[in-house]
This record gives C-alpha cells, sequence and structure tokens, in this order.
C-alpha cells in the first residue's frame, strides 16, 4: 500500500517523498524503524518527555520515512508534513490493515474504574447468550477467543491496536469489547473506530497529571459517544449529564441504584459477602440478578453490563444466567487461598474512590480487622496521595503505607506526602517501603477474622523503580508469605 493510498483521508500539508512507494510497516519508534516504514512523529504524553521529532533524522537513517506535524532542524531530506500527527496515525493505520474495525461488532467501556471487570462479564455475557466468538483489549491483557497476550497500555497505540483488531476479525471474532481510557480518546489513538456501544461507568479523582482538570477528564470521556450508535451511562455519576449531552440524539440507556426515573434501576440490593444479589428493573423486564463478586461497585458493573446487552438485543433473563456464573477478575476484589482462618485479598484500587469502596466493601462481610496495605505510584498526580492517606486511616484498623510503582521519585518522599493526609488523631500508619517486606508484615500480623487488603496493582506482575521494570506480583508475594508463616507456624 502507498502513502498515497494510506493518506486519502488525512489533512496532509507536504509530501515530500515519493507517494507511490510502496509502505511496509507503521511504528512510533525510531528503534522499531526500517527501511519502507512510516515513523510517525508523535508528541510526547508526559511531562518533560520529547516530541518525536527529535528522533525524525534516526528513523529516516533506518530507511523509514518520517511523519511529521512540525518540522525539527535540520529536517530529514524525506518526510510528510500532517496537520494532527495522532490523528493521521489513527486513519493511515486503518487503511493499513483493512479497516477490521468495519469487520468487528465494537463495544467501549470508559470510565475512572471498572472498565476491566465490566469488559470481562460482558465478553462472557456475549460468548453465553450468542455463542460469539468475542476479542477484548484492557488493561489486564488481550484476549482473542481463547488465546491471552501481553498488554501495556490500557487501549493501545492506534496502530498496535488496528493490527489487534486485524488479528481479531482474521480470527473469527464477531465482538471485540474495548477498554477506552481518556488517554486514548484525547490523544486520538481511537479515531478511526466506531462503535456498536458505549459505556460510561464514573468519574473519580485520576489522571490529573495529564488532564489537570476534573472538567478536561469528563470533556476527554465524553468524546466516546460522538463515535457510538448508542450509549450506556451511570445516572448517579459524576458527569453523567455531560455524558448524555454528548449522547444527544443516540438511544441511550441511564442506570442508578437510586433512582427510578432512568431506564435502567437496581432494586433490593442485597450486598453479602460471597458477591451481590438484586432486581434488575427495565422497560418490560424485571429480573433477580446474582454476581459473585461482592460489593456496590459490583452492582454497578452488572447494570453496566445488562444496559449494553440489551442494546445487543440480549433480555435480561438471559445475562442473568451468565452473570450467575461469572469468575473473578484478575485483581479485583480477587480472592487469595490463605489456609488459615483470615482472609487475604488483592485488588487494582488506586484512586481515593476505589480505595474507599475496596475498604467499606471488606468491613461489610470482615468479623475481625481490615488491614491494608497501599501506596501511590510516582510520577502521577500527587494530589491524591493525601487523600488516600485518609481513607486508609478512617476506613482500617491497620494500615501500611508502602510503595507502588515509585517510577522515578523517592518512595519516601510519597510515603511523606500520603502521610500528611492523615489526622492527627487517626490510627496511625505503618510505614515500609519495601512493598515485599509490608505485605509480608500484614499477612504477618493477621489473626482469626482479619482481612489483608492488598491494593494499588492488582494484576500487574512488575514493579517501576528509577525506569526499570522489575518482576513483582502481589498475588506471588502474598502466597510466599503465608508458606512462610505456615512454615513457622509448624
Amino acid at each position: 500500500m502507498t502513502s498515497e493510498k494510506l493518506f486519502a483521508n488525512t489533512e496532509v500539508l507536504a509530501f515530500a517523498c515519493d507517494i507511490g512507494a510502496e509502505v511496509t510497516g507503521l511504528c512510533v519508534s525510531s528503534r522499531a524503524a526500517e527501511k519502507g516504514m512510516l515513523f510517525f512523529a508523535l508528541p510526547g504524553v508526559a511531562e518533560g518527555s520529547r516530541h518525536g521529532k527529535d528522533f525524525a533524522g534516526d528513523a529516516y537513517a533506518a530507511g523509514a520515512i518520517p511523519v511529521l506535524d512540525c518540522l525539527p532542524e535540520p529536517a530529514p531530506a524525506e518526510y510528510i508534513l500532517v496537520r494532527d500527527v495522532r490523528a493521521a496515525l489513527s486513519e493511515a493505520a486503518a487503511e493499513f490493515y483493512g479497516h477490521p474495525e468495519r469487520e468487528l461488532r465494537l463495544v467501549g467501556v470508559t470510565g475512572t474504574k471498572g472498565k476491566t471487570t465490566v469488559t470481562h462479564l460482558l465478553k462472557q455475557v456475549l460468548e453465553d447468550c450468542l455463542g460469539a466468538k468475542v476479542g477484548l483489549i484492557g488493561t489486564n491483557h488481550i484476549l482473542i477467543g481463547g488465546e491471552e497476550y501481553p498488554s501495556s497500555n490500557t487501549t493501545p497505540e492506534a496502530h498496535d491496536l488496528m493490527r489487534i483488531l486485524r488479528e481479531m476479525a482474521d480470527g473469527g471474532c464477531e465482538f471485540a469489547v474495548m477498554e477506552v481510557s481518556s488517554h486514548s480518546l484525547a490523544l486520538n489513538r481511537v479515531k478511526a473506530l466506531h462503535f456498536e456501544s458505549a459505556a460510561f461507568l464514573n468519574l473519580t479523582l485520576d489522571h490529573l497529571d495529564y488532564h489537570k482538570t476534573m472538567e478536561n477528564y469528563a470533556a476527554a470521556k465524553a468524546l466516546l459517544f460522538g463515535m457510538a450508535d448508542s450509549a450506556v451511562i451511570c445516572a448517579d455519576a459524576d458527569f453523567a449529564s455531560v455524558m448524555c449531552a454528548a449522547a444527544e440524539g443516540i438511544p441511550t440507556t441511564c442506570f442508578s441504584t437510586k433512582r427510578n426515573d432512568v431506564g435502567l434501576v437496581a432494586k433490593d440490593i442485597r450486598l453479602q459477602p460471597a458477591g451481590c444479589v438484586f432486581e434488575a428493573v427495565a422497560p418490560g423486564e424485571i429480573q433477580r440478578i446474582r454476581l459473585p463478586i461482592p460489593g456496590l461497585f459490583s452492582v454497578y458493573n452488572a447494570l453496566a453490563v445488562l444496559g449494553i446487552a440489551r442494546h445487543l438485543g440480549i433480555s435480561l433473563a438471559q445475562a442473568a444466567e451468565s452473570l450467575a456464573g461469572a469468575e473473578n477478575v484478575r485483581g479485583r476484589c480477587e480472592r487469595v487461598e490463605t489456609g488459615f482462618d483470615f482472609s487475604v485479598i488483592i485488588d487494582y484500587a488506586h484512586t481515593p474512590d476505589s480505595l474507599s469502596n475496596i475498604l467499606r466493601t471488606v468491613r461489610g462481610f470482615t468479623p475481625g480487622r481490615v488491614i491494608c496495605v497501599f501506596g501511590c505510584g510516582g510520577n502521577r498526580d500527587r494530589s491524591k496521595r493525601p487523600i488516600m492517606g485518609g481513607i486508609a486511616a478512617e476506613l482500617s484498623d491497620v494500615y501500611y503505607v508502602t510503595s507502588d510503582n515509585p517510577r522515578n521519585e523517592q518512595p519516601e518522599e510519597i510515603i511523606r506526602e500520603i502521610l500528611s493526609g492523615v489526622k492527627s488523631k487517626a490510627q496511625p500508619a505503618w510505614t515500609e517501603p519495601d512493598r515485599r517486606a509490608a505485605i509480608r508484615a500484614a499477612i504477618f500480623g493477621a489473626e482469626k477474622g482479619d482481612c489483608v487488603v492488598i491494593c494499588g496493582k492488582g494484576h500487574e506482575d512488575y514493579q517501576e523503580i528509577c525506569g526499570i521494570k522489575h518482576h513483582f506480583d502481589d498475588r506471588e508475594e502474598a502466597l510466599a508469605a503465608l508458606e512462610i508463616r505456615r512454615r513457622e507456624d509448624q
């Protein structure tokens, strides 16, 4: 495929190259550049990161033609100049991979929390109720039918996303269910996609290192509904009105646990240690729903799945049967078998709201103490650190403040900022920068009836320190600590 064909639907300011030359691939890293490729020089995302144009010369030397939205000095001998390089990548990737998005029924789910659980539950419902082969793209991994592949971003960069969708289409998938991050919407990664249905779950404090304000964050999320045929929106969430305004003109189902004037309502909610039970009420349908995942947040996740399913032609009764057999998603309120008379749960909670939710949920079924282990990521939104410290102090009986992914910050400084939110009269924290040591201390200190909640990393199997990712899995560490305690108790 030629450059002229790839950029047929893109605003090109200048072709300073042979537009008839065959393009062999697309890349965004000069290290991946090869002869015949197009190198898209993307602006940096993180504060202080470099613009891709700084590496255009390296890519050109490797044989790739740089695609730029501004010329570096010196400019390469050949290049393509476009108005918006991120939009150009999305559009070119769709052309290069033969528009796989047109061969799939796409469903997009956005929200600060819950995306992973909702997409996994929806995948199961589609498979159980329609017998469909379903692809999934998200934080934990990429699934193509029963095959699993690693995921580096919640929503991949546009050229990787289109390659994955092509594999799904060629592999016989009918549906692709995606977590759609605010970054991917703001950065045009999903610009070339159109969704049969899109859902908004919630909007809570996170990612302000990038979006700066909650209003900007909401505006990014709302972009999803401009590229969808139907919408499912949580009416109880902050900024729900913004999402509804963005979805004006398309069929929309709002869901709630508090209001009766919306299209899908949860009534008679019963929260139990083994899960949640409620009546789902929709026009013409009432159905008892059982989901074996505890917490009020699980009711909201189930409602989102039910709303999407109805837009896709699946009744509440059909979806209910599937949800009753759901399994916990890795790292989301995940129970670890302990062999002791106390519990251990691993959860991805890394925002104030999600930390509060998991601790309140655990409190509801724990006869003993709630013991929390958590930290905050480095080089990310610092405003949530003291808030999370205050939440842990209020809702835990014992809490260990430790490292998450410190990245390029000092763990002790992150911990200091977390502790600044703890009130003077609150239960004092145990501080341990070494996450392995903190997990072991929490498990060694657990007694009958207690629940140890290890928060922040969930499914992640690494810890990023000074730019290097070291293998680290909370589940493995918990199991190792339990085994050491078991041996010592013998």
